[in-house]
């Protein structure tokens, strides 16, 4: 192998479209404000585990198509993505030695930041939610944390994604 040569570009790539699929996948009404943040367990991911190939740009990338699929202000999501990969990046080496549990809890975080700068945004133009359901993506983004990133790895794995 060559040194600097990386294998499996397409499994990060279809874990992003899996997770856009997931993300516009119709929930039932009831259901609907509970919706992980997919995009955002995915991007933390893999910068937990290929930083040097995921990070902000592919963050900023993902968030301007969740803009765009969302019908957002273009760069509402860009803008939280950015921040969340930026902030993984920067711990990333303390996180990935905690347990899963340890990193649900970082995962919460994470999610409550991106959705309080989209919140920041939306505030802006005059589109605030009106109840506390807007905050429950990121109890079940952190509960559902260790079940994505066992498949996650398995996958990186299996697929030698380097």
């Amino acid at each position: 192998m060559r040194v600097g040569h990386h294998h499996g570009g397409w499994t990060i790539s279809l874990s992003f479209v899996i997770a856009l699929i997931l993300t516009m996948m119709p929930l039932p009404e009831m259901a609907e404000p509970f919706r992980p943040a997919w995009m955002i367990l995915v991007l933390i991911y893999w910068c937990l585990a290929v930083p040097e190939r995921v990070g902000v740009g592919i963050g900023w990338l993902m968030g301007l198509l969740l803009d765009v699929v969302n019908g957002a202000l273009l760069g509402q999501y860009a803008i939280a993505l950015a921040v969340i990969a930026y902030l993984t990046l920067h711990l990333h080496k303390r996180i990935r030695n905690f347990p899963l549990g340890q990193q649900a809890l970082f995962i919460m975080f994470m999610v409550l930041i991106g959705q309080g700068l989209v919140l920041w945004i939306k505030g802006i133009i005059g589109q605030s939610p009106n109840n506390w359901l807007y905050w429950a993506p990121a109890i079940t983004s952190g509960l559902l944390w260790p079940w994505v990133f066992l498949i996650l790895r398995d996958l990186r794995r299996r697929f030698r994604v380097s």
